[in-house]
């Protein structure tokens, strides 16, 4: 069976990731059998050939949980993308009562 998943590059705490096809009986870090793209989680950013990533899933090929985000959020003409960093506005219990106080007056 074909995989599309994550090979990880990289340093200690620095880690790069490019996405490959490979077959699930490989290593981690194995050879592929092509390289779509690469990602790199520190900087948010994300190159990918979506359609070379399409085709290989109709040929049979199945994505990672990963992997399946990473070819959503891609652009279709797999040009470089940043990823947008989602936080959450977590405060503690006196801030928020605060927040509330200054938004009602």
């Amino acid at each position: 069976m074909v995989k599309i998943r994550l090979k990880r590059q990289g340093r200690k705490h620095r880690p790069f990731y490019r996405i490959v096809v490979t077959d699930i009986r490989n290593r981690r870090d194995g050879a592929p059998l092509s390289e779509l793209g690469y990602y790199n989680p520190i900087s948010k950013e994300l190159k990918l050939d979506k359609q070379a990533a399409m085709d290989w899933i109709r040929k049979g090929a199945q994505p990672s949980d990963t992997a399946k985000k990473l070819i959503e959020k891609a652009d279709d003409n797999g040009n470089l993308i940043k990823l947008e960093v989602v936080k959450r506005d977590k405060l503690s219990k006196k801030a928020a009562e605060k927040a509330k106080a200054a938004a009602a007056e």
